[in-house]
């Protein structure tokens, strides 16, 4: 079976802030010892915003640990510790593949044909630039070697740069409904 992916997002009161962090903090150390849990990384909001949305990204083994996870006592728990701190109920959806690039508060992925697009604008330049400027500085390096340090260059590149950009860039195109559907 298939890894799951689940990104939540919870609206924190304000004045809450370092409360809720620090139970976050403690509960995400806590939960990674659930069966089936691989992952947890968790988002704060951007300083000097006056945003109060939390993000967490958790990955397990396959669909029934997610289940079993979300219907344990522990996130039972977790959700009556900070009820108090948070507004409405947490906003939980299933990643696939490049959504996490993709994702807008609230909004669906956009169809994956323009997200397809999208990363190959970023791909293309990025495998360009690196295949051409480290191949001749490591000419000594095994090729293997190499391409694997381009690949992570590429993939360094995407994620903190070209990806976030690309995805700002072209939001009111990639959550546009096309053809009388959304997307």
């Amino acid at each position: 079976m298939p890894a799951v992916h689940i990104a939540v997002t919870r609206q924190v009161k304000p004045g809450c802030e370092q409360a809720f962090e620090e139970a976050l903090r403690q509960f995400a150390h806590e939960s990674l010892r659930a069966p089936g849990t691989t992952g947890v990384h968790l988002i704060a909001p951007v300083p000097g915003t006056d945003g109060c949305e939390y993000g967490i990204l958790r990955s397990f083994t396959d669909e029934e640990a997610s289940r079993r996870f979300y219907e344990s006592e522990l996130f039972r728990t977790w959700q009556e510790q900070i009820a108090d701190k948070v507004v409405g109920e947490p906003i939980r959806r299933r990643l696939h593949g490049l959504e996490a690039f993709f994702r807008e508060t609230r909004q669906a992925p956009p169809p994956r044909w323009k997200m397809a697009i999208v990363t190959w604008l970023g791909v293309f330049p990025a495998v360009l630039l690196w295949s051409s400027l480290l191949p001749p500085v490591l000419s000594r390096w095994p090729s293997l070697a190499v391409l694997a340090l381009v690949n992570v260059f590429v993939v360094v590149t995407l994620t903190w740069g070209v990806m976030p950009l690309l995805t700002r860039v072209f939001a009111g195109w990639l959550h546009r409904p096309t053809l009388g559907r959304r997307g």
